[in-house]
């Protein structure tokens, strides 16, 4: 196990990109978060495989319009990838800050939520997640 929790990758890692989506609502921030296809009680941050072709900002993008239905535009890259396992096998996971210029209620089947970024630290389970969390709220406060 690693510091935070996760299983610890054992080998080469699958590259992954996900979505950290902001939004300011007057002075006060929200982040969505979804449900985790593979255990619905846990809230994560939009994620998944990098396709053929695909740059990790556009696969961050990418997922987060299918597992959320939100469209959105890259702010930049938040710290360095999490790697870790996911039960199954290792991933690397690079996460965008993301800012939403639309939203639908079309998702791939899973609960998303707006929280405000508090009660999204209580939300997230792992301690690399909140500090992710912590970065990319820092970031978006200075926008």
């Amino acid at each position: 196990m690693t510091d935070n929790g996760r299983a610890r990758p054992s080998g080469r890692a699958v590259p992954q990109a996900g979505g950290i989506v902001i939004r300011k609502d007057d002075d006060r921030l929200s982040v969505l978060l979804v449900r985790a296809k593979k255990d619905p009680s846990v809230w994560i941050f939009p994620k998944g495989h990098i396709e053929a072709g695909e740059s990790a900002a556009e696969t961050a993008l990418r997922e987060t319009r299918e597992e959320a239905g939100v469209d959105g535009e890259i702010v930049g890259p938040i710290g360095a990838p999490l790697e870790f396992n996911n039960g199954r096998y290792d991933v690397s996971v690079q996460y965008f800050l993301i800012r939403p210029r639309s939203e639908s209620a079309e998702t791939d089947g899973r609960e998303k939520r707006w929280f405000s970024i508090d009660d999204a630290r209580e939300a997230v389970q792992w301690q690399d997640t909140r500090e992710l969390l912590t970065l990319a709220a820092r970031l978006a406060s200075q926008r």
